[in-house]
């Protein structure tokens, strides 16, 4: 999943029909007040369908969705509607990792090796092991190459195509439904000596050195967690993270989701995308909405707090402890505080400003989620359609500004 580099938001409210309801009505004038606004920026046509979201380490203090999840049939987008959510989906591995540490199944800086059934070195570095935590932590000198565009997305089987597009951007494929792999199969053939794509799937540094944001190297680590728990990354999710935080309406493939839900996703706002899935799914293909989502980031700031309830307070202390210096990046986002890539955790990122999330880009999706641990307030958005022009930038910042502007008042009134 491509990763992103701009700040916007999404509104959206974690709690029951009954509790939206009760939050609505405690603050009503700030809540219509946030809806104008975010209204007067939807109607100027860059996104077909949205949600955002405003948390703190309690609860929701405001979620909504905006649009439509179909324009052609009219369904609007609410805050049950799911989407896939991108590379915000990568800080769910990081949980899995840390999760199957706790329980003995591995430890981070073991080697891949020993987990895995293929070979898996950089060949510019044959002596120097590539381990989990250089997966976690962007630094492991695997690479996305060629073919993580071309073979990698497949289109969901028995849909219609008729008037739909078969690439994204006329770089990114999508395969037959028919000759879908798994994500064993595709990374066996991107990273191991004798593989068919692997082509420049490692680069010229040694692991463990210089920061190189990795889709594969994402999945890699989803996969260890398969080879080292006897689980599929998705049970093993379930259990540990999706069943305790009641995201009940979250998933990772189409069958394990309420599919009359799924939005429709958009090139643009007038060209709409196939449904898709990915053999490297957990870099990017985690399916929610803006409801679950806003539990599982109540969760992070209450982890990051020594609260959390998934894991341990050491093993949230772990999550959330940069472990990068500046020698690790040949470039670093100064600029914009809403990027994961000037620091990383256990797949999880940290703005330059301290602010800690992730981003997230595919075909049709635009996500980010990020928290201010200095305020415990945190912000989710969630697009069905993807831009590329200073307008549609614009509008993505300015939902984000406006999230920021009511989020203390929200805060303060609950």
């Amino acid at each position: 999943m491509k990763i992103i580099l701009f700040s916007t938001i999404v509104f959206c409210i974690l709690t029951s029909c009954h509790s939206v309801r009760s939050l609505h009505n405690a603050h009503p004038g700030i809540s219509d007040s946030l809806n104008i606004a975010i209204n007067k920026i939807y109607h100027q046509r860059s996104f077909n369908g949205f949600a955002v979201s405003i948390v703190n380490d309690e609860s929701t203090l405001y979620q909504k969705g905006f649009g439509f999840s179909d324009i052609k049939e009219k369904k609007r987008y609410t805050e049950n509607t799911i989407q896939n959510i991108a590379s915000v989906s990568k800080t769910f591995v990081g949980i899995a990792l840390l999760k199957a540490q706790e329980l003995g199944k591995l430890k981070l800086d073991d080697p891949v090796q020993k987990y895995l059934p293929f070979k898996v070195l950089n060949p510019n570095f044959p002596q120097t092991p590539i381990t989990i935590r250089h997966l976690a932590t962007h630094t492991s000198s695997i690479l996305d190459n060629e073919f993580y565009l071309s073979k990698n997305y497949f289109l969901k089987s028995n849909q219609n195509l008729n008037g739909l597009k078969l690439n994204f951007d006329d770089e990114q494929v999508f395969n037959p439904s028919d000759s879908i792999i798994s994500m064993s199969t595709y990374l066996e053939n991107v990273l191991t000596p004798a593989g068919k794509w692997n082509k420049n799937s490692f680069s010229q540094h040694q692991p463990g050195t210089i920061y190189e944001y990795s889709n594969t190297g994402t999945a890699l680590a989803a996969f260890i967690i398969e080879k080292s728990t006897g689980k599929t990354f998705k049970e093993f999710t379930k259990e540990y993270i999706l069943n305790p935080l009641e995201m009940k309406d979250s998933g990772w493939s189409f069958e394990g989701v309420k599919f009359s839900n799924f939005s429709r996703l958009y090139e643009n706002p007038d060209t709409p995308l196939p449904y898709y899935q990915t053999a490297t799914y957990p870099d990017g293909g985690f399916i929610t909405n803006i409801n679950d989502l806003s539990k599982y980031l109540t969760e992070l700031i209450k982890g990051y707090n020594g609260k959390g309830t998934l894991l341990t307070e050491k093993s949230y202390k772990e999550y959330f402890t940069p472990q990068l210096t500046a020698s690790n990046f040949t470039e670093r986002n100064e600029k914009n505080p809403y990027s994961e890539s000037y620091n990383s955790g256990i797949f999880i990122g940290f703005g330059y400003t301290g602010y800690i999330g992730h981003t997230g880009g595919d075909p049709g999706v635009m996500s980010m989620l990020f928290f201010d641990p200095k305020t415990n307030l945190g912000r989710i958005m969630i697009f069905n359609t993807n831009f590329s022009d200073k307008k549609g930038n614009d509008a993505f910042y300015g939902i984000w500004n406006v999230l920021e502007k009511y989020q203390v008042k929200l805060k303060s009134t609950k």
